[in-house]
């Protein structure tokens, strides 16, 4: 199996004016521990140059920021931009994900895993 391979294939389903989150990414990958190896996939382009890495938020919505971004803020301007609403909290640029998440399907889960086996990762 190739993680990377997967992930980007995962990160591309993630709708226009939707975030996810990098568990949700790990296990649409069937792994689900490997959140943190979402994150480094996207901010190493191993998940491909086109991989949409502003879509991708942690478990509370919080962006990733500078980390991950040529500015502090361009993953907000990005989200925002594709509509969806970005607010400060404490613990930095957040989104709601019950309003603004990808609510992905059990369809969306057996598409994944079949294009996962027809392309060998």
């Amino acid at each position: 199996m190739d993680f990377y391979k997967r992930a980007a294939l995962v990160c591309q389903q993630i709708p226009r004016g939707k975030a996810a989150t990098y568990g949700q990414i790990a296990l649409l990958c069937g792994k689900p521990k490997n959140a943190r190896q979402v994150g480094y996939a996207l901010s190493h382009g191993l998940a491909g140059e086109d991989a949409p890495a502003h879509r991708v938020v942690n478990a509370k919505g919080i962006l990733s920021g500078a980390a991950a971004f040529a500015t502090a803020d361009l993953q907000k301007q990005m989200l925002q931009h594709e509509g969806v609403e970005v607010f400060w909290t404490e613990d930095g640029w957040r989104v709601d994900l019950k309003k603004d998440g990808w609510k992905n399907t059990m369809e969306d889960a057996l598409y994944l895993r079949e294009e996962f086996s027809k392309r060998g990762i």
